[in-house]
């Protein structure tokens, strides 16, 4: 019987930091000296476990340095508290963001960590009182909480889902208006599987946001997840152990379709 574990050579990821920012990026750590486009996003622009990421692939596509600043974990808390985030961001000639669930937000209902903003730390009195008898203690990452909540209380998870939605165009309008210079989005549409629980990031809130960018790039999952998280020569680590965690071909398809939108940005910006 063989292993292949002992096949897995982990990435290296190289982590770095920019400026007075205490936020840990993928690396290896680049010079802002020059002209370069800003990949901001969560674990899915990091390429946890990926070795060529989207945003070194953009590079290559574009001939131009695309800077990785993804942060494991992150939502959008992360960087809208990061104080010293815009001035390392001010010297980029443009931003793709990748558009971040609003489950990953602390809010009126839950609070989440502060780095790694898919845990969960502790449920509002709010929380509490439209989630009667839920034992919260039994929670540490919010999707499993989110999945016990909308199965076992699903009028309440429309009230916290509502709330989270309202929450997510209001901040994440704040960052893109802080954002310096022009900005593509980045919607990773996670695959339709049955039994799956539903999106909370809705076409229409992307809608909301996108009058604060140039373009918003939209890149489906493959609709099962054989597909998406099989086995490839590119990823050392099992698929039950990345799963919800875009493969190397997607991360190649994502750099295939932002490179012309990026493109077509930039021109009128070097005229």
């Amino acid at each position: 019987m063989t292993f292949e574990s002992s096949a897995i050579v982990t990435p290296n990821y190289a982590p770095c930091r920019y400026g007075k920012s205490k936020l840990l990026f993928r690396g290896p750590r680049q010079s802002l000296e020059q002209p370069f486009i800003a990949a901001l996003g969560g674990s899915e622009t990091y390429g946890e476990w990926v070795h060529n990421p989207w945003p070194e692939l953009l590079s290559d596509a574009l001939n131009m340095p695309v800077v990785n600043f993804g942060c494991l974990n992150a939502g959008l808390d992360v960087f809208l508290h990061e104080p010293h985030l815009q001035d390392v961001l001010a010297k980029a000639q443009m931003c793709v963001v990748q558009l971040l669930g609003p489950e990953t937000m602390s809010n009126r209902f839950y609070a989440v960590h502060p780095r790694r903003n898919n845990r969960f730390l502790r449920a509002s009195k709010l929380m509490r009182s439209v989630f009667q008898g839920v034992d919260f203690d039994q929670f540490n990452f919010i999707p499993h909480m989110l999945d016990t909540l909308e199965r076992e209380a699903p009028d309440g998870f429309e009230s916290l889902s509502r709330e989270l939605q309202v929450a997510w165009v209001a901040r994440m309008t704040r960052l893109l208006k802080e954002l310096p210079g022009q900005k593509v989005l980045l919607a990773i549409e996670p695959a339709s599987l049955a039994g799956a629980r539903r999106s909370l990031l809705t076409a229409d809130m992307i809608a909301q946001v996108a009058r604060y960018s140039d373009d918003v790039v939209h890149v489906a999952c493959p609709a099962t997840p054989e597909k998406a998280f099989s086995r490839t020569e590119e990823m050392f680590l099992a698929h039950t152990q990345v799963q919800n965690m875009p493969d190397p071909r997607l991360h190649v398809d994502i750099s295939k379709r932002l490179a012309p939108a990026v493109s077509a940005v930039l021109r009128p910006a070097a005229q």
